[in-house]
């Protein structure tokens, strides 16, 4: 009855969020429509802002979903813990407002770890919010890093095996919570908040991708004393990019010497908004709506510089299976494979050959012009070296 009561609170909660969304997109894009029927060109500009807005918020719910099922597509890199929680104070205190007073408190000696930066960012947000909604008459929020090395009895305590971890804490000074609501507060879809106003997925999206990185999550709280969310990540004992490295914008990357590339995908949608941004990027583009299609261009004798597959695809073989077969007859075929989440069982428990990268839905144009030339141009550099 509990898992019932579970997914009653799902199906309520997301059912509520999904629908908000999706009037939002559809709304936008019918006025879109009656203002370019009308003329008023102008107006098109803000109803497309808002459609963009919340398919980005449509896009996080899922990728909720799929953190706490453990099957998102993560990308670890080195990351400075510390840099990245200062790097956000002002993002947090714009979103938590200004009944809230936000310290976070610079710990320079603290380890990088690998982690994926970009998902550590949604969990800490994720964290402050829900320390803010504890806090209905406002309080104060503290997040801080430190190192910690458990030895074999702390690590069974705290139930992830031993060895160095960099601790993300965030202290509230609010409502706090009962043991009975502790004990159940990483179950999925579970919450204490109406239905409509949460999905209950916010704790147990931190902790599925504290496990799917190799740490930990830890409460501490008592009713009327606050919380304290302790976030356990694996030590990187390597070096940390700058920050003069990382996140710098780059120019859509265009064909220059008129590259083919295969797309096979059974959504016809996906495929024609591919395509459309292949052929507005230089490229030649070639479609399929299955791998059994797919691998009969592969086998023949048209140029393909790259594929772009999905992976789970009608036709006998998915995604990964036809690129493989693809290369018996193409073996420098490069291949960017697509998914919605990280299918171990395809992916082959995340190790893919040379050549071959993946690309999570949804994603930004720019994104994807990055990744094929990337593909490409590697593509290029290991023929010049053989």
């Amino acid at each position: 009855s509990q898992k019932m009561e579970a997914v009653g609170q799902l199906t309520g909660g997301l059912a509520h969020d999904f629908n908000n969304l999706l009037a939002g997109i559809s709304g936008s894009l019918e006025l879109m429509q009656t203002r370019l029927a009308q003329g008023r060109v102008k107006d098109v500009e803000r109803y497309m802002a808002a459609a963009q807005g919340a398919a980005k918020r449509a896009a996080a719910l899922t990728h909720r979903l799929l953190a706490f099922s453990r099957r998102q597509t993560l990308d670890p890199r080195p990351t400075d813990v510390d840099r990245l929680a200062r790097g956000m104070h002002e993002l947090i205190q714009r979103t938590v407002g200004p009944g809230i007073t936000l310290e976070v408190v610079a710990s320079p000696e603290a380890w990088p770890a690998l982690v994926d930066p970009s998902q550590l960012e949604n969990a800490l947000l994720n964290l402050c919010l829900n320390a803010r909604d504890a806090m209905p008459d406002g309080g104060r929020i503290t997040v801080e890093t430190a190192n910690r090395t458990m030895d074999a009895r702390t690590a069974r305590r705290h139930d992830m095996p031993e060895g160095e971890y960099v601790r993300l804490r965030v202290t509230d000074t609010g409502t706090g919570m009962t043991p009975e609501v502790i004990a159940r507060v990483f179950e999925p879809f579970f919450t204490t908040k109406p239905i409509g106003e949460g999905t209950g997925l916010g704790l147990s999206m931190i902790y599925g991708f504290a496990q799917q990185s190799g740490g930990q999550v830890r409460i501490a709280s008592k009713p009327g004393a606050g919380t304290t969310v302790s976030l356990y990540l694996p030590r990187h004992a390597g070096a940390v990019p700058g920050e003069d490295e990382t996140g710098t914008a780059l120019p859509l990357a265009r064909s220059t010497r008129g590259e083919t590339v295969l797309v096979v995908d059974d959504e016809p949608t996906v495929r024609m908004l591919v395509t459309d941004i292949l052929e507005d990027l230089g490229y030649t583009a070639i479609e399929a709506g299955d791998s059994a299609a797919g691998l009969k261009l592969l086998r023949s004798d048209v140029r393909i510089d790259l594929l772009v597959t999905d992976i789970g695809l009608p036709g006998g073989m998915n995604g990964r299976q036809m690129a493989e077969a693809g290369r018996e007859t193409r073996p420098d075929l490069k291949v960017l494979l697509i998914t919605g989440y990280a299918e171990t069982a395809i992916l082959g428990n995340g190790t893919l050959g040379p050549g071959m990268a993946v690309l999570t839905k949804p994603f930004s144009i720019d994104t994807m012009a990055a990744r094929i030339r990337s593909i490409i141009e590697a593509g290029r550099e290991r023929e010049r070296r053989s």
